[in-house]
């Protein structure tokens, strides 16, 4: 694995650092009016989400890892665990769904994720920014309301609640963005 100074740290920059892996979330460069620059590190582990700042200076060489994306196809859930489809080799591998975070009601049936592995352990899994869900409850559209910047909440078919502009009713189509989960657009 390749090291870098402690100053070519960037955001997204996965480190190994302490015996485990890291994300870089935020990176300061720091020049006090004493003493030397440095880099002052947000890290976020990859393992157990634990967050943790450090200041590495441009004398400090640390491991930069490279992370293997594959795109996997999601089969099925059972037990708390996600099985999913190597869409090359056909290969079928289990990752934990609290993997996904917030985001797993989002996750559909064939849907193909973005899974990020290191040495065949799946660190990261990543949806599509866009998915399509439908409304399944929602106020109805009240006369006279204003479009401007006036929203509703809706409840959509996977439990989620967003808020959706008046003209958006039951029993729709809508775009939902999975990094913000806010309503995007119609279907």
């Amino acid at each position: 694995m390749p090291k870098i100074n402690g100053n070519e740290i960037r955001p997204g920059n996965v480190l190994e650092h302490d015996g485990g892996l890291w994300a870089a979330v935020k990176v300061d460069h720091v020049k006090p009016g004493k003493g030397g620059a440095f880099a002052q590190v947000e890290l976020k582990n990859l393992r157990d989400g634990r967050k943790l700042n450090e200041r590495f200076r441009s004398a400090d060489k640390v491991e930069r890892v490279r992370l293997e994306q594959k795109d996997m196809q999601f089969l099925y859930e059972s037990d708390g665990l996600l099985h999913i489809m190597d869409t090359e080799t056909y290969e079928q591998v289990t990752i934990p769904a609290d993997i996904l975070g917030e985001r797993r009601p989002f996750l559909q049936d064939g849907m193909t994720i973005v899974v990020e592995f290191h040495e065949a352990e799946a660190l990261n899994a990543t949806l599509p920014q866009k998915v399509i869900c439908k409304i399944v409850d929602t106020e109805p559209v009240v006369k006279g309301q204003t479009a401007a910047n006036s929203f509703k909440p809706a409840i959509l078919d996977n439990g989620v609640r967003v808020m959706v502009p008046p003209f958006v009713g039951t029993d729709e189509d809508i775009v939902v963005n999975t990094e913000t989960m806010e309503y995007s657009e119609r279907a």
